[in-house]
């Protein structure tokens, strides 16, 4: 069983996409342990410590989850739903980093209770520049509930 706390969860099918975050990351220091997973079930089994991961502690939840919504299997819509219906991830933020700039999924992925949503910039060194934003903001200054913490 990992003892190994993750700091990001990337559920990213586009590989160059996943590199470049991971990347940007770790150049500004941001996460130490990131984890990449590229479909909507791997994320899930990585969540809920299942399939391939099921000798993951389940307790031991991301600081942040970057979610892509076009994913293969399970889109990020599915995987944002399961993952909000959950009570132990109600306090994880998820970040829909996606490609989408539909109106439609803008609103769903809110209403699901995504805590942001970024469209993907196209070059490199903007969405290189996003990243580290997002990492400082999401790692650094957002503040998150204590774990077994009373309400």
């Amino acid at each position: 069983m990992s003892c190994q706390s993750t700091d990001i969860l990337i559920v990213e099918d586009n590989p160059n996409d996943a590199l470049l975050t991971i990347r940007s990351l770790k150049e500004h220091n941001l996460a130490n342990n990131i984890v990449h997973v590229s479909d909507g079930q791997e994320a899930l089994d990585y969540l809920f410590a299942e399939g391939t991961y099921s000798d993951r502690d389940p307790l031991n939840l991301p600081k942040a989850i970057l979610l892509d919504l076009k994913l293969p299997k399970l889109d990020g819509l599915q995987v944002l739903a399961r993952i909000r219906g959950d009570a132990r991830m109600k306090c994880v933020p998820v970040v829909i980093l996606t490609s989408s700039q539909e109106e439609a999924d803008l609103s769903k992925s809110y209403r699901l209770g995504a805590n942001s949503y970024i469209v993907k910039p196209v070059e490199f060194e903007n969405f290189a520049a996003a990243i580290k934003q997002l990492g400082l903001y999401w790692l650094l200054l957002n503040k998150l509930p204590v774990k077994n913490a009373k309400p």
